[in-house]
């Protein structure tokens, strides 16, 4: 499992964008996570799934609501990932008005919460192979903070102690 001064994985995230612009064409586009945290300092939550209560009720409105505290302690960007399809990362994108603060991150396949170590096997619900709910700090792909949920828990990935951890760093 993926842990504080670890590296973070090689794999390739899938970003639907609405609007052509800033080298990003319409429709879903490759992020290759190690080349786009290159000399930048990144808050990422990980979520079991989109369109989920506690993830569209709690966890992506926190971050959108709190972007601009994040900007303001350093963070150049806010990805929010997700084991689902870049067509419903850029739907949820939508409902829950992330604009330009929260980059929508398709991890289809759960390569890169494979490659981390913090799946979560939810297949008995009907969802399969998803990742865990966490949150990290990551500074030019070293991991600076990692909060890893329990089971069912929505205590340590919220926005506001990520916040406090890229304020401290």
């Amino acid at each position: 499992m993926i842990k504080v001064g670890d590296r973070i994985p090689a794999a390739t995230l899938m970003e639907y964008c609405e609007v052509e612009g800033n080298g990003c064409s319409i429709g879903p586009n490759p992020v290759d996570v190690q080349k786009a945290s290159a000399g930048k300092t990144i808050a990422v939550f990980a979520l079991p799934g989109a369109f989920t209560p506690t993830c569209s009720a709690k966890h992506v409105p926190g971050y959108v609501q709190q972007a601009a505290d994040f900007k303001a302690a350093g963070v150049d960007e806010i990805w929010c990932l997700s084991v689902n399809d870049a067509f419903v990362m850029g739907a949820w994108a939508r409902d829950q008005k992330t604009g330009d603060k929260v980059r929508m991150l398709a991890d289809g396949s759960a390569d890169f919460a494979k490659a981390t170590g913090l799946t979560l096997d939810l297949t008995g619900r009907g969802m399969g192979l998803r990742s865990n709910r966490y949150s990290m700090l990551v500074k030019d792909g070293v991991v600076q903070s990692l909060n890893i949920e329990a089971p069912g828990k929505f205590e340590v990935s919220d926005a506001g102690t990520l916040l406090s951890q890229a304020k401290a760093a």
